[in-house]
């Protein structure tokens, strides 16, 4: 057991796995939800917006992983892939967080983020979560590219400029 003033150094601490989705619609406009606030969420007091992202379980594949994560959060099942990051993004917490976020186990995240064409219509987004999961997000919308990076939890800025430099092009309206 963690001694509660002895502070964590997190070099010793491993990066969750986890998934980022781009959803992009017909428009070229790409899918946001604003963080419902919950305690012990690592993001923090604030009203946040992001995409769709959340944690791999054991041995999951990380495309199946994305998926998953889309329909939990958002019940979207219509969507075709379309694009990968060519690598895993890292960012590390603010050191507030260290040790309180995810049970203290992780000093950030290790992301793999996937574009993915919305097929579907408006309707089909539900945000209230499937049985079993608390709901993510308060509220959604349909957001510009240009507009992501501006949403986002400082921390995580970094990760959503990688993001919208490599899968960004992708957020093109249908032809």
């Amino acid at each position: 057991m963690t001694n509660q003033n002895t502070p964590i150094d997190p070099a010793t601490l491993p990066y969750r796995p986890c998934v980022g989705i781009m959803l992009i619609n017909s428009q070229g406009r790409v899918w946001v939800g604003q963080r419902a606030d919950m305690p012990g969420d690592a993001e923090g007091k604030g009203e946040w917006w992001q995409m769709p992202q959340g944690g791999l379980d054991d041995g999951e594949d990380p495309r199946a992983g994305a998926l998953r994560e889309l329909y939990e959060e958002t019940s979207v099942r219509s969507a075709t892939l379309i694009g990968e990051t060519a690598d895993w993004l890292t960012y590390d917490l603010p050191h507030n967080l260290i040790g309180v976020a995810w049970g203290g186990k992780y000093r950030g995240q290790k992301q793999k983020w996937f574009a993915l064409r919305f097929d579907g219509i408006d309707t089909e987004i539900d945000i209230t979560a499937p049985p079993g999961h608390d709901p993510e997000f308060i509220t959604w919308k349909w957001a510009a590219v240009t507009e992501l990076v501006d949403l986002i939890v400082p921390f995580k800025r970094a990760v959503y400029e990688r993001v919208v430099a490599e899968l960004g092009p992708l957020a093109r309206p249908n032809r």
